[in-house]
């Protein structure tokens, strides 16, 4: 046994050394000879440093962790939940920086909580990052790499990172549970320059070793073929854990959907549950052959504008019925806007509503298209009017709605007029005909939240949600915010708003 460790003998050589600093430090124990001496009392503070292992990375977890725990996966898989956002990854990781410099010690255990989460915003920082598993490996350290659970890349498109090093990063990650790329990795289309383990396929098949923990993918798909040529081998090894898929691609491929739909491989995917999608047409076919049995939540943009087209129209016949919440990434302005550019245009209904007849939540956009044809009414999104089990709408960028129609009246800040168009807007989801079992009205908007309960709202902004809040009591919808919360008249006033029952 450590000596150490005998609480009687550490007591014994605590005595000694105070003994002996006040003999060395006479002068300064004279000018202090008034005050009584205090007697030495072991405290069990005195033993925290030798707390086991497990209880100090018990302490560093709760001292550490972010407001929404960036790996649980079950937190991500509705589209309504509120992303990590960058500003709170910083913030968490400069706590973790300032705990590892405490001690040795301390610098040992915060490596697992300093390498599992790792969100590379610029080139930079995916180089820097891969040079450090290397150097590990080479000096025959333990691999840091061995903690990443999830690396989200997510960068502008000037800063994006180089292959190789993803590819080293994955080299070195065999644990990776969640993989998020949104556009952040730089390919050049000249393949005699392109290492060969930096094909997009190569770039794919890292991901699905064969002891592979995917529960949570985003691929972009940078290559001119069409996507599911070298990402249906990449599903059909992780397809035991994947609850959530999100696809997208940098480019059209120019291939007959019936043709390309014909000869691709049948993906079962058996516990999915989310999926978003950033496709074309023809990849829409494809994926209405997949087999995705509990898929309940998806998130559509079509690349093309394919709304019409016959893959759209293929994969929501395949898999609507089974969906419980839908969003529709373009906004109505958008779609309407490509439709009158067609030539000749399209003249067929999407019967949406029929496609996804267990509908309960939508999200659509704030931007939508005034219908000339139907004055009085302005649906939440062109590609769907109405339906009549719909319960929950939520609608994203209220914010940039109010910001570009306030725009229109810089100078009057009391006059709430600029934002009678939203207001009819949202008015028109609580008609009966449309969404009679509507019962809960969300805006997503973070940054909505702050102009409506900031330290100084402008009048109008109250104004406005004062209106809103009025006509979804009259009928009796509830009006939420990003995080679920109700908003109640007492909070507009509570801000501000004096007299608020007067305007509505």
């Amino acid at each position: 046994m450590r000596f150490v460790d005998n609480p009687k003998i550490v007591r014994q050589i605590r005595c000694l050394l105070t003994a002996m600093t006040s003999r060395l430090h006479a002068k300064r124990r004279n000018n202090f000879c008034d005050t009584p001496r205090i007697s030495f009392i072991h405290s069990p503070a005195l033993d925290l440093p030798y707390l086991p292992t497990e209880i100090w990375l018990m302490i560093l977890r709760e001292a550490t962790t972010m407001d929404s725990d960036p790996l649980d996966i079950s937190l991500g898989l509705s589209f309504l939940e509120t992303p990590c956002e960058v500003a709170e990854y910083h913030a968490s990781m400069k706590i973790k920086q300032d705990l590892s410099l405490v001690s040795k010690a301390w610098n040992r255990y915060m490596q697992e909580f300093l390498y599992e989460f790792v969100w590379i915003s610029r080139a930079s920082q995916a180089k820097a990052l891969a040079l450090t598993l290397l150097t590990q490996f080479i000096e025959g350290k333990p691999s840091s790499g061995h903690y990443i659970r999830r690396l989200h890349m997510e960068t502008p498109v000037l800063m994006r990172c180089a292959t190789d090093d993803i590819r080293t990063i994955l080299d070195y990650a065999p644990h990776l549970v969640i993989y998020s790329d949104h556009h952040s990795v730089r390919c050049t289309r000249y393949s005699e320059f392109i290492d060969v383990r930096c094909s997009p396929e190569q770039m794919v098949s890292v991901l699905a070793s064969s002891n592979s923990k995917l529960r949570r993918l985003s691929l972009t798909n940078y290559s001119d073929d069409p996507f599911p040529k070298h990402v249906s081998p990449l599903l059909r090894r992780t397809a035991a854990n994947l609850e959530y898929l999100e696809l997208s691609s940098s480019s059209i491929p120019l291939v007959s959907g019936h043709l390309f739909a014909s000869k691709s491989p049948i993906v079962s995917l058996p516990v999915l549950q989310s999926l978003k999608l950033t496709l074309d047409n023809t990849t829409f076919a494809v994926l209405a052959a997949w087999d995705m049995p509990n898929l309940r939540n998806v998130s559509v943009v079509s690349s093309d504008f394919g709304y019409a087209g016959p893959g759209f129209a293929y994969f929501f016949a395949a898999h609507g019925k089974k969906l419980h919440q839908l969003e529709l990434g373009h906004s109505s302005s958008l779609v309407v806007e490509h439709y009158l550019s067609l030539r000749p245009r399209p003249v067929q209904q999407i019967p949406l509503a029929e496609w996804c007849p267990n509908l309960k939540e939508f999200i659509c956009s704030a931007d939508a298209e005034w219908n000339w044809q139907n004055p009085d009414w302005i649906a939440p999104h062109v590609l769907l009017p109405g339906h009549k089990s719909l319960e929950f709408i939520g609608i994203r960028d209220i914010d940039k709605r109010l910001m570009d129609d306030a725009s229109a009246f810089p100078a009057d800040v009391e006059d709430d007029a600029p934002f009678f168009p939203l207001v009819e807007q949202i008015s028109s989801l609580l008609f009966n005909n449309a969404f009679p079992s509507l019962r809960y009205i969300r805006d997503l908007s973070r940054a909505s939240h702050s102009m409506r309960g900031g330290q100084r709202p402008e009048t109008r902004i109250l104004k406005f949600w004062a209106k809103i809040l009025a006509r979804c009591g009259e009928r009796q919808v509830w009006l939420e915010d990003f995080r679920g919360v109700n908003i109640t008249l007492r909070d507009l006033k509570r801000v501000g708003l004096g007299g608020a029952g007067s305007l509505v």
